[in-house]
């Protein structure tokens, strides 16, 4: 069974979706739309070589999207997904080509997602760390025992897991799981506390744009980022949307339900190849490519 994944900020790269562009009429008139959906030229940023510019998060989480959502597009007739899946901002992009959210309404929701998210981090100083090498029951009690808002955020693999939280909540975890026997403890270059309840103030900015925002029925199954199973219903897909950026990206969990659902060949659309190498850790077994023209 085919399964299709999209990845999540931290994938963009400068002169990113620059090839799509010159390659398709269609891609020209999508990354244009984008353009005036946006109020800005995000070609501009996603083609130039302004690394600085494209790492904002209201650039970088609309680039990811229109980058993954505009290659499956291009896909065509061989873009038979059996069940899709995104990591964090991924899921939007997972949503859009899987046929629950028309291309326009999910840009505009990431959009929104994306200057909440940079408007609560600026509320609020916060960062992630990425913890290696340590099961996640110890990095879960390290972390709720400490006095600090500090919780996990994304499940990434089997001993992979990155924490978010206040920047002393995160320095004091880093030091403790250390001692508990981590390989590393790596702050990350990220703007905030990403599903943490640092951003519960982005959370009810996107609420209510969820809240008015028409879901279709899709072409296939969602494994969504807060429950790890498969969902079709449109009202479930919301509400579980709702929840995200306060709540861990259960990435692993995600991964082995598709391995357990009958999951045989993973294809990555969008820029990087991340989640093809945290497929590979759960499973050696498995087929895994990017999705190419």
């Amino acid at each position: 069974m085919k399964a299709y994944v999209f990845p999540g900020q931290g994938a963009q790269f400068p002169g990113m979706g620059k090839d799509l562009y010159e390659a398709s009429a269609r891609a020209k008139q999508l990354f244009d739309k984008a353009n005036k959906i946006l109020g800005f030229s995000i070609t501009d940023v996603m083609f130039g070589g302004d690394t600085e510019a494209l790492k904002k998060t209201k650039v970088t989480q609309p680039a990811i999207f229109l980058h993954s959502v505009i290659l499956a597009k291009l896909l065509g007739a061989s873009f038979v997904p059996k069940m899709v899946a995104g990591h964090s901002l991924g899921e939007f992009s997972a949503l859009v080509s899987a046929g629950f959210l028309s291309f326009e309404d999910g840009l505009k929701l990431v959009s929104k997602r994306a200057i909440a998210m940079q408007k609560a981090c600026e509320q609020n100083p916060s960062t992630m760390a990425a913890i290696l090498g340590l099961e996640n029951e110890v990095v879960e009690n390290i972390c709720s025992a400490i006095d600090e808002i500090v919780v996990p955020a994304n499940y990434n693999c089997p001993g992979q897991l990155v924490i978010s939280g206040s920047n002393e909540g995160i320095d004091i975890a880093c030091v403790k799981l250390t001692e508990a026997g981590a390989r590393r403890a790596l702050k990350l270059p990220v703007g905030g506390a990403f599903h943490s309840p640092l951003m519960e103030p982005a959370q009810a900015e996107l609420e209510q744009a969820i809240d008015s925002t028409n879901f279709s029925e899709g072409s296939c199954p969602v494994y969504q980022n807060v429950t790890a199973k498969p969902i079709t219903n449109a009202k479930e897909i919301k509400e579980n949307l709702k929840k995200q950026l306060t709540a861990p990206v259960l990435w692993t969990q995600i991964m082995q339900q598709m391995i357990a659902d009958g999951l045989t060949s993973v294809t990555e659309v969008g820029p990087g190849k991340v989640l093809q190498g945290l497929f590979n850790k759960v499973d050696r077994q498995l087929e895994t490519q990017s999705a190419s023209l």
